[in-house]
């Protein structure tokens, strides 16, 4: 049960970390795009805590 929370967990994490370089690197471009990558790299964060309160409970 454990290894299937944290291979989820491990996974969105490298998500949330890619989507948040992506974010930045678009920064200098294009602001729109990062915001709107940084817009889904905090949906993933929100993924992550909900996840993380289910094995809490």
């Amino acid at each position: 049960m454990f290894g299937l929370f944290a291979d989820r967990k491990t996974k969105l994490e490298k998500k949330h970390a890619k989507l948040l370089e992506e974010s930045y690197r678009l920064s200098h471009v294009h602001r729109k795009e990062s915001d709107l990558k940084a817009a889904e790299a905090e949906a993933i964060l929100t993924q992550i805590k909900a996840l993380e309160d289910d094995a809490q409970s």
